[in-house]
């Protein structure tokens, strides 16, 4: 399917690895020129070709200081990916265990990076009728005792995006939002990482762990999703292909969420 996206230019936050980076891959690879945030610049960033940024995305001078070069950079933006998320202070615990320094970092990061970003992107969005997708997580949709912020940050970020939708729809502008599950990334597979957290607490072994996470999850695809469904996803909702679907969250899980 040709997305017809060649020329575009595109801002994508968390690029430096995951599904952020599979963004920045699959977006260059469609003929668009992207500026990729990440606090840290990766190795792997920096060979997409994207024009490469290091931001601290939980804070609001990082977000403006980064679409402004963006901006600048690219002569204007098109489209916009909302996916920098999780951080350190996702973790294991309940309500009680999560005092207010973590829910003001978990909602910074998960929900009012996006908010910033797309209040800066929307002047030049709206001018080019441009496409905003912001990643959620099937965890809105979920309820679970942990990790609750990082859970309440995602609902409210597929909150926003509808209103968004509906505001900036009748000016040119669609806002969709996609929910994965898990996915093949680092926060599941680090040694160091949120995964092995939860194979710590459940005395299991890291790798036989994620073995056992499709049957763990109930996944009905039996298998987890790879960073590039989920980027070939995006790259469908920013293209004119998906020209009349706005307001919408897509859940890309392999069937995790079985509800209606």
């Amino acid at each position: 399917m040709n997305l017809d996206l060649a020329s575009k230019t595109a801002v994508v936050t968390g690029a430096g690895r995951g599904i952020g980076l599979a963004t920045v891959r699959t977006l260059i690879a469609e003929g668009v020129h992207v500026a990729g945030a990440a606090r840290t610049v990766t190795p792997e960033l920096k060979e997409t070709g994207a024009l490469a940024i290091s931001a601290d995305l939980s804070t609001a001078d990082g977000v403006a200081a980064f679409i402004d070069a963006a901006r600048t950079e690219l002569d204007g933006i098109d489209l916009l990916v909302n996916n920098v998320g999780a951080g350190d202070d996702v973790r294991l615990g309940g309500f009680l265990d999560v005092d207010d320094v973590q829910w003001a970092r978990v909602f910074d990061l998960n929900l009012l990076s996006a908010v910033r970003a797309s209040r800066a992107a929307l002047p030049s969005l709206i001018e080019r009728r441009g496409a905003i997708v912001n990643v959620s997580s099937m965890n809105s949709r979920l309820p679970a005792a942990a990790p609750v912020a990082y859970s309440a940050a995602k609902a409210a970020l597929a909150a926003v995006g509808k209103s968004l939708a509906e505001e900036f729809g009748p000016r040119g502008v669609r806002v969709n939002t996609v929910s994965p599950g898990v996915v093949r990334t680092s926060i599941w597979e680090d040694p160091d990482g949120f995964g092995a957290t939860v194979a710590a607490a459940a005395g299991v072994e890291h790798g036989a762990f994620l073995q056992q996470i499709p049957a763990a999850f109930n996944i009905t695809t039996g298998r987890i999703t790879e960073p590039e469904e989920v980027a070939a996803l995006i790259a469908f909702l920013l293209s004119d292909v998906a020209g009349n679907i706005t307001g919408a969250d897509y859940l890309i899980d392999g069937g995790t969420v079985k509800t209606l």
